[in-house]
């Protein structure tokens, strides 16, 4: 097959997970930071190039990475390097002309594919490192140690100039959000799952049973990946069920419903040219090709949303990618959506068009974020590395993953294959994409689609008598419901937002559907239910 020079190719992966194990008696500090799993997962994508074992010779990954254009960071959100990748790239033995790294987002690893993979495919770039790592375990087991130890990890100079940043770095929420309580992601995605249990019709008990059963088949997902934290399946019922170990966080999510960033992990991958990857040698059956992707931001605050159980920029963007990529979501055998939360999950299969219950097509090639691990913004990178090793294995098939960054907020979608397919498929896109195309990659923006959809217009000063949309409900550390956030409509179909704090109508909201009751919300901000 003749392929073109400038066709963007992924042809290394690397990841490394640093179990528990050594943190007692002060042993804490002699485990890796952030930088140096890093760097540890870049060696291995280098390796990965030749195929080699691990500390084996890597001759075309070596050439590959000494020709780095490039190096892209995930911002590690464990440490707070004021530029991780001069210290990354001075670790690798490398000078590239760019270094950027990356804003707040686990949409980030993806949308840094779809930009490389554009660079590349316009000859402006010809070999590209994307990289991250978090160590939040050690950070974590470092506090709770009797000694305190002081963890040994590289402080730069306080006059360490900035990198280039790449992303959005807008805050997340508004005043009023959070104001309200909506400062923490296992404050508001609770907000969609229960949207998405009253948009279903469910009980709260059916409704338990299905979390426990989706959340159980990303777990046995996990047991088989050598890079997951968790490497256990779990049944419905051990996810579901509050206990010492797995406490009510925010109803109706226990600690093993939400994702897992207590972990230490780090993962890499090599994106060139398929020139490139020709001259350093790279074998053929390394290759992987990014064939389409999309980027696009839902109605950014969650007081403008339309609604709080879909995501019209998830349904557009995907439209797009598969589109581009001359394919359907029915001919794609692979797929990882981001799984922060339960919600995170059901919102993307229902827009994709993907069953939550398909024996043969899990929704994770990895385990999830809460089994395989959450390290911070990079766990998308940890994705696209297992999806790679997933498709080498299965030549001729075809891959997709999802990246969501804040509240459902910023998504990334890839579609990836082991062949380049044709040059940017020609399927219908939404009114005003913009579409770009280069080295037989193409990328869509449906921003201007996403924008032109309905929002709900927000009343952060009303009173009086509104309707429940959805809400919260946040338990504290000994298992009881401590305080609950409310999304209110208005009599004038206006949002606002409350907060309900007696023990009463916190049981309610705990053992009953709060969804469409009415209620009577105070200047205080307070809300009565009915």
């Amino acid at each position: 097959m003749t392929i073109e020079p400038s066709t963007p190719v992924v042809v290394g992966v690397g990841q490394v997970t640093n179990l528990p194990g050594t943190e007692g008696n002060g042993a804490l500090t002699d485990r890796p930071e952030p930088l140096q799993l890093l760097v540890a997962a870049v060696q291995a994508a280098v390796e990965d190039c030749d195929g080699a074992a691990p500390g084996g010779t890597a001759p075309a990954g070596r050439a590959l990475l000494a020709r780095t254009g490039s190096l892209r960071i995930a911002n590690p959100l464990s440490w707070s390097y004021l530029d991780p990748g001069a210290l990354a790239a001075e670790a690798l033995g490398i000078e590239p002309p760019e270094i950027l790294v990356t804003t707040t987002g686990g949409n980030s690893p993806q949308a840094l594919v779809n930009a490389t993979a554009l660079a590349i495919g316009r000859g402006d770039l010809d070999v590209a490192v994307i990289a991250g790592a978090d160590c939040h375990y050690t950070q974590a087991a470092a506090r709770r140690h009797a000694d305190r130890p002081v963890l040994p990890w590289t402080v730069q100079p306080a006059d360490t100039a900035p990198p280039a940043l790449f992303g959005s770095d807008r805050h997340g929420t508004t005043e009023a959000e959070d104001d309200r309580g909506l400062d923490l992601p296992i404050h508001v995605f609770p907000l969609f799952e229960n949207a998405l249990r009253a948009a279903a019709g469910r009980t709260p008990e059916e409704h338990e049973a299905y979390l426990g059963a989706l959340w159980s088949r990303l777990s046995a997902v996990a047991a088989t990946n050598p890079y997951a934290w968790l490497r256990e399946a779990r049944t419905a019922e051990e996810l579901t069920t509050p206990t010492e170990t797995n406490r009510m966080v925010a109803h109706p999510y226990t600690k093993l419903l939400t994702a897992n960033l207590q972990v230490d992990q780090g993962a890499a991958v090599i994106v060139c040219s398929a020139a490139a990857a020709d001259a350093a040698g790279v074998p053929r059956d390394r290759w992987v090709f990014p064939r389409a992707g999309a980027d696009a931001e839902d109605h950014w605050f969650l007081s403008h949303r339309a609604d709080f159980h879909s995501s019209p920029a998830i349904r557009l963007a995907g439209r797009s990618a598969l589109a581009l990529a001359g394919t359907s979501v029915d001919e794609v055998a692979h797929v990882d959506l981001y799984s922060c939360f339960p919600s995170a999950v059901t919102i993307a299969a229902d827009e994709l068009g993907l069953p939550t219950d398909d024996p043969a097509r899990p929704l994770t090639v990895t385990g999830g974020l809460t089994f395989a691990g959450g390290p911070g913004n990079n766990y998308g990178t940890h994705a696209l590395a297992t999806l790679v090793d997933t498709l080498r294995r299965d030549p001729g098939s075809l891959g997709l993953l999802t990246g969501l960054g804040w509240y459902l907020s910023k998504h990334s979608i890839g579609v990836y294959g082991t062949d380049p397919g044709r040059t940017g498929g020609d399927g219908p896109v939404p009114t005003d994409t913009k579409v770009e195309r280069a080295g037989g990659f193409a990328w869509a923006d449906p921003q201007v689609a996403v924008g032109a959809l309905p929002q709900c217009p927000p009343d952060a000063d009303a009173t009086g008598e509104v309707t429940v949309e959805t809400y919260s409900v946040v338990f504290d550390r000994e298992g009881a419901p401590a305080w609950a956030v409310v999304a209110c409509c208005t009599l004038e179909g206006r949002r606002s937002w409350a907060r309900v704090t007696d023990p009463d109508q916190l049981g309610l909201l705990v053992t009953e559907d709060g969804c469409g009751r009415l209620g009577t919300l105070r200047p205080t901000g307070e809300v009565d239910l009915a």
